[in-house]
């Protein structure tokens, strides 16, 4: 990561993850400096977060220190690159969206030209208050601002609602997306559909065909969209090796098996700006099926099979001319020819060719990489890296082509395209 990175912690609850999330950074190569509202202060241990940043953890009480040579507040916001507030407090959104520089913490801020990534944390009831939403609104009008809304579930409070902090693993990605995007949410306004994951096709409740995906790389592009401004959908088999925190922005649809996600992708298709078809969908299904488990002798061999729909085929098939599908193509060699052909014939836009049969990289491993193809043969090369960096990655090459989409050539089955209306 290697940026400098302020994190602004204010009065909430939450403040008592904030310790992970400054461990994470730093941990990626990031600089890190603190400053903590005074409400934060009886939340979290400055000497705990001066520890973990190897910095000092700035206070208050240390907004006029006699030994800083510039006004502090000024000092940190020209030193950072980025300013994470995280939690944003009821009370901080307030100042910040009616200009007020009454603490080092909201001077600071003020002061920053970095994007700011906000994550406010807060009961529902507080959360939804007119107020608090309208003060909400106005920040979100503030350039380089990259806004993280609060995540549903089980509060401090004991209620279960939105308002919780996300998950360290979202917020560190959510870091990731706004130093890519220098705080400005490139995808905002689309809506973006997602498959994700394996299918298994059953022979029997105990056996079915099915592949090594854990669906990292595609929940990866659903979340980095999601997180630079998407309305995104996502539809997955079952997933394996992929933190539960990075569904929860998302609105998803679980399936098992080729047929069931073929009609879950069809029924969201007309709603969409574009598709991203990342699943790992199984080629065959069983050709015989039985209802309990088949004794071992009994079992057919060999063991007739049958092709599984070609959903991104029949996708393809569907859509309008102002909307836009990236495929992957899992391929020994890296054989851009192979993944060329396979764009041509499946009906992509762009196809990202991964190499498998690579040790630690590729299926049901934590690194991915390989080349972002387009069909007229350009090629943008994605290094060995973590899943949810190189769908950063792949967002950055195409942010710039999907808002205005509109395909120049024919696809087999394409209806002329009209204004979205979402």
């Amino acid at each position: 990561m290697g940026r400098r990175i302020l994190v602004a912690v204010c009065g909430s609850i939450a403040a008592v993850k904030l310790p992970r999330l400054v461990s994470s950074l730093v941990q990626h190569g990031a600089q890190v400096r603190c400053v903590l509202s005074p409400r934060a202060e009886q939340f979290v241990s400055p000497l705990a977060l001066a520890s973990l940043s190897r910095q000092p953890c700035h206070l208050e009480a240390h907004q006029w220190d006699p030994c800083q040579p510039r006004p502090l507040h000024i000092a940190l916001a020209e030193w950072a690159e980025l300013v994470v507030v995280a939690p944003l407090s009821a009370a901080t959104l307030g100042r910040l969206a009616h200009g007020l520089a009454d603490t080092l913490l909201s001077s600071t801020i003020l002061a920053t030209q970095a994007p700011l990534l906000v994550a406010p944390a807060m009961n529902t009831a507080m959360w939804d208050a007119p107020p608090v939403q309208g003060n909400w609104q106005a920040l979100c009008h503030w350039p380089r601002l990259f806004p993280m809304v609060p995540a549903r579930g089980l509060l401090a409070c004991d209620s279960r609602g939105m308002g919780r902090l996300p998950d360290t693993e979202v917020l560190l990605q959510g870091v990731r997306a706004a130093l890519a995007t220098e705080g400005v949410a490139d995808l905002k306004g689309l809506r973006i559909l997602c498959s994700a994951g394996p299918t298994r096709e059953f022979l029997d409740p105990v056996r079915c065909l099915t592949n090594p995906s854990s669906g990292r790389m595609g929940v990866a592009m659903a979340l980095m969209a999601c997180l630079r401004g998407a309305a995104v959908q996502l539809v997955h088999g079952p997933l394996s090796n992929v933190p539960a925190s990075w569904l929860e922005p998302l609105d998803t649809c679980p399936v098992t098996s080729a047929a069931e996600m073929g009609v879950a992708l069809a029924q969201r298709l007309p709603h969409v700006h574009g598709v991203v078809m990342a699943a790992a969908v199984a080629d065959h299904a069983p050709g015989v099926t039985h209802a309990v488990k088949w004794p071992k002798e009994a079992l057919p061999n060999p063991l007739p099979l049958q092709d599984t729909p070609d959903l991104a085929a029949d996708l393809a098939s569907r859509m309008r001319r102002d909307q836009w599908m990236l495929g992957f193509a899992a391929e020994h060699g890296l054989d851009r020819a192979r993944a060329l052909e396979k764009l041509r014939r499946k009906g992509f836009d762009w196809i990202v060719l991964n190499p498998v049969g690579i040790a630690g990289r590729g299926f049901g491993n934590r690194p991915n990489g390989g080349s972002l193809l387009w069909a007229d043969g350009r090629a943008w090369e994605l290094a060995s890296q973590d899943k949810a960096t190189m769908a950063g990655a792949i967002w950055s090459a195409l942010a710039g082509e999907l808002h205005q989409f509109q395909r120049s050539a024919t696809r087999p089955g394409l209806t002329e395209g009209s204004p979205h209306t979402y």
